[in-house]
C-alpha cells in the first residue's frame, strides 16, 4: 500500500504505469494558503503574537510615552511575521510535493516533503466518503476505510482527517474546487463498486477462485 517514492515516476504521483483497463480521472495537491490556515493554524498563531504585541504596548504605556510603547510591541510583530513565514513556506513545501490522483479503480496519494510515500486505497477499501467545504471552494475530502487497513496519523499527517487519531482517515486536504472532486470520487466509486464479482471454478472440485 505504501511505496517509498525517491524513484522515477514513470506517471506523475504514481509509483508504476497504470494497467491498460485503469486510467486517471483527475489530479490535483491542497492550496498553501489553505493547508497553511486549516492545518497548521497560522491565523491562530498571527493572532497570539498580536496579543502579546498588544499586551506590550499597554503595559509599556503606563511608564513611558504611546509612541515609545508601541515601539516596543514591534518586536513581536516581527517575531510572529517570521513566524508565518515559515509556517507558510512549509505548507508550500508540503503542497508542491504532494500529488492526489482519481483513477477509475482507486485513490492515489503521493506525500510527504521530505520522506516521500505513495498511498494506494482501493475504492473497494473505503467505506465512506466525507466534504467539509470552505467558502472559497477549497476542502477536504476524507475516507474512512474498512477491513483491517491501518495508517499511521503522524506518518499521513497533515493529509488525514484532523483529530481521527485511533482509526485514521486519509484525506485529500484543502484542495480547490473540492464539490466537483467530491463528485467525480463518488461517481467513480459507485461504478467500481457495483462492478460484477466474476467467480472461476476450477476442475474436479476445485476451490471458487474470485477474480476481478
Amino acid at each position: 500500500m505504501t511505496h517509498d517514492d525517491f524513484q522515477f515516476e514513470p506517471v506523475r504521483g504514481l509509483p508504476e504505469e497504470l494497467p491498460e483497463d485503469e486510467h486517471i480521472l483527475w489530479q490535483g495537491a491542497p492550496n498553501p494558503r489553505a493547508l497553511a490556515r486549516e492545518a497548521w493554524g497560522i491565523r491562530w498563531v498571527m493572532g497570539y503574537f498580536v496579543l502579546l504585541a498588544v499586551w506590550r504596548i499597554g503595559v509599556s504605556s503606563t511608564q513611558v510615552s504611546l509612541t515609545q510603547s508601541m515601539a516596543h510591541g514591534i518586536p513581536f510583530v516581527i517575531i510572529g511575521g517570521i513566524a508565518c513565514a515559515i509556517i507558510y513556506g512549509i505548507a508550500y513545501m508540503q503542497a508542491k510535493s504532494t500529488v492526489y490522483t482519481l483513477t477509475n479503480k482507486r485513490v492515489g496519494m503521493r506525500i510527504g516533503a521530505a520522506l516521500t510515500m505513495t498511498l494506494n486505497l482501493p475504492y473497494t477499501w473505503i467505506g465512506t466518503a466525507k466534504l467539509d467545504t470552505k467558502p472559497a471552494g477549497t476542502g477536504t475530502l476524507a475516507f474512512e476505510l474498512i477491513g483491517e487497513t491501518r495508517l499511521s496519523y503522524l506518518m499521513t499527517w497533515p493529509h488525514v482527517r484532523p483529530w481521527h487519531i485511533n482509526r485514521t482517515q486519509p484525506a485529500l486536504r484543502c484542495i480547490p474546487h473540492a464539490a466537483k472532486v467530491a463528485e467525480i470520487f463518488a461517481e467513480a466509486a459507485e461504478t467500481r463498486i457495483s462492478q460484477p464479482q466474476i467467480t472461476r471454478v476450477e476442475p474436479n472440485g476445485g476451490a471458487a477462485v474470485a477474480a476481478e
